[in-house]
């Protein structure tokens, strides 16, 4: 029998506090997010020391250890599951509603991680409104103690010593795979089981280091791996490649601390005190409430919901864990004396609850997303604003828009604020028989020589076919007009809400340019319109977009579902403005240079920016590209800088 360790749960609660307030938004806890690898290690320990006394006696059983997981993993999930439904329903869109109903499938089949890795990245701002995100570390486990027993069980009998070799050659194959891959695949990377079997696989081998001695004492050590814990936990964020080599701080500050925070070390009296122990034991139950708390208060709030309501729904997921770990988990842990206490009946239980969220997630998909319902004028916004793929319609490089069989006397250059506007300039300038070329890549701005290496930001596909392309367009004879259209502001301080910040440059100029963002772009943008004046081109650039921080589309759709008033999402003009003052100042320097479209008159007034129409009907399609509503406002203005003499 393992011999119980109060610091180990109060290491639990190290582990999960940072997590809660991370995802409440506390920004001092950037790094919260590593309590998971915290729980990781923990978990390998545990789960590996179990299985080596059951070896060493000779009793492992391979379905007892399964109706252990299942009363330690199930009761309190599929509780959770089951509350999380009716405020789906109440309060959640059609596509946010079929998300959740494919992941009510995700979860029960221990998936959840490869879902939301095909989804969203962790860190995107749309992953804070799903309420069952955070069940990816429990598909982690899963699949890890899939295939783990079974494997120590083999390994075993070549000797323990041989085992323990060929588990620490795994984690290091698994630790490599983890360092590749932030830098190839860094969502796959962050979610799927090979790239974090390390950390598991970590708290098996002190099992191992461990096992049949004396519990070693070392306050330096125990102290040293508590501060990397916490020096992870207040220093890293998510610009922080991981996992990667970064996660061994976290980890192996954990694997310190299970091997010599004896009774009596510092380490140990502090993460044995009541209060740590207490959160410990309930450790698990608050990380199953904490997600669906946040992300339905994100979903209902119109607008981000306040700091205070956050800390106050993490202080409710604090005391629904300790109900759910008192009625839930207990009750289904204590074997013979539990609400089930033959393995037959966890398992025929196991099997109905799982049956039973298949069946709505299969409802849930199947009827869209249950869009029947929203009222009709809900539906009518929802319908009115569907982006149109911009990567398989309106983001080409090279193609022609408008008239077929013309020769293209325009250019459309840009990234994907180009192909949006290009969405609206094809069929206008079909009707007119003009034929427009198309250059238009996401994040790929419209300026000579001026590149990022960020991979997020299309780094590669920027710097070589989209520059060779402008440079083509600008040498042929045939094209007399070049409209360039960008999310300029993105240029000049490097990102967006709920993107990377990254470093622009321009190259391919004979003269040295000061570093910084703003002086590239401007470096940049002087020297595109040098070339196209002595390629006697025309000139027009479309200005910058007042952009915003949410899902247009669907906040639009759910203050009027909720009966609330929409003038809440208006903007500032004044932040307007302090978002593109590098922009507007290059601008400047260049005035007389080109022709300015600016569409802000007709999307702004005086005082205010507003995303929506006068029908409350969106303007935008997401947080910077117009809607179709928005492209008829400002369509109309870039074809009349088009068509004037």
């Amino acid at each position: 029998m393992l011999q119980y360790r109060r610091e180990i749960d109060g290491l639990r609660a190290v582990a999960v506090v940072p997590v809660i307030l991370f995802h409440a938004g506390i920004k001092v806890f950037s790094g919260g997010f590593v309590g998971v690898d915290v729980f990781f290690v923990i978990s390998g320990y545990l789960i590996t020391s179990i299985l080596m006394a059951e070896l060493e006696r000779g009793d492992f059983s391979i379905v007892r250890f399964y109706e252990r997981r299942a009363r330690r993993i199930l009761p309190a999930l599929f509780v959770v599951m089951a509350c999380c439904i009716p405020f789906a329903w109440a309060w959640m869109l059609p596509r946010q509603m079929d998300d959740f109903a494919q992941s009510l499938i995700a979860v029960t089949l221990f998936a959840s991680n490869v879902l939301f890795w095909r989804q969203e990245g962790y860190f995107a701002p749309a992953a804070e409104l799903k309420p069952l995100l955070h069940t990816w570390s429990l598909a982690v486990e899963e699949q890890y103690y899939l295939l783990f027993p079974l494997l120590l069980w083999l390994l075993w009998r070549f000797g323990r010593n041989r085992a323990f070799w060929v588990i620490a050659a795994t984690a290091l194959l698994s630790l490599a795979a983890s360092e590749l891959g932030w830098r190839t695949a860094p969502s796959a990377n962050f979610y799927l089981a090979p790239p974090r079997a390390w950390e598991l696989l970590a708290g098996s081998l002190c099992a191992f280091l461990a096992f049949g001695k004396p519990q070693r004492a070392s306050n330096l050590l125990s102290a040293a791996g508590l501060a990397a814990i916490l020096f992870a936990i207040f220093r890293f964020d998510e610009t922080t490649p991981f996992p990667s080599l970064y996660a061994l701080v976290p980890v192996v500050g954990t694997a310190l601390i299970i091997l010599y925070a004896a009774p009596g070390t510092w380490a140990a009296k502090l993460l044995g005190t009541r209060a740590f122990v207490g959160i410990g034991l309930i450790s698990y139950s608050a990380y199953l409430w904490h997600q669906p708390l946040f992300a339905f208060a994100r979903i209902r709030s119109i607008g981000d919901p306040s700091q205070g309501l956050l800390l106050g729904l993490a202080a409710l997921s604090v005391l629904l864990a300790y109900l759910s770990w008192r009625y839930v988990e207990r009750s289904f842990r204590k074997g013979a004396q539990s609400v089930l206490p033959t393995r037959r009946g966890v398992f025929v239980a196991s099997a109905i609850g799982g049956a039973v969220f298949i069946a709505a997630g299969l409802y849930g998909h199947m009827t869209r997303g249950a869009e029947t319902r929203l009222p009709p004028p809900v539906l009518a916004v929802l319908a009115s604003t569907d982006p149109i793929e911009l990567e398989t319609r309106y983001e080409r490089i090279g193609d022609t828009i408008g008239a077929p069989g013309r020769v293209p006397s325009i250019a459309l250059i840009g990234d994907s604020h180009a192909g949006k506007y290009a969405q609206w300039l094809d069929g206008t300038a079909a009707r007119q028989g003009v034929s427009v070329r198309l250059i238009a890549k996401g994040w790929c701005p419209p300026l000579l020589g001026l590149i990022t290496d960020d991979p997020t930001k299309n780094a590669h596909i920027c710097a070589d076919e989209f520059q060779r392309a402008l440079r083509q367009t600008i040498a042929d004879p045939a094209i007399k007009t070049v409209v360039l259209a960008g999310e300029w502001a993105g240029y000049t301080s490097g990102g967006r809400h709920g993107s990377t910040v990254s470093t622009f440059r321009v190259v391919g100029l004979d003269h040295p340019v000061a570093p910084g963002n703003a002086e590239a772009f401007r470096a940049a943008l002087n020297e595109t319109l040098r070339v196209l004046k002595a390629a006697n081109k025309r000139v027009i650039v479309v200005g910058p977009l007042p952009e915003y921080d949410f899902p247009m589309t669907d906040t639009v759709a759910r203050a009027g579902w909720y009966g609330e008033s929409a003038a809440q999402l208006r903007l500032p003009v004044s932040e307007y403005v302090a978002r593109n003052r590098d922009v507007s100042a290059a601008f400047a320097s260049v005035r007389g240079q080109s022709l300015l479209v600016d569409p802000a008159p007709v999307l702004c007034d005086v005082a205010w920016c507003y995303p929506y129409d006068s029908q409350s009907q969106p303007l935008y399609s997401d947080g910077n590209h117009l809607s179709r509503r928005g492209l008829d406002k400002v369509g109309p203005l870039i074809w009349k800088a088009i068509v004037s003499p």
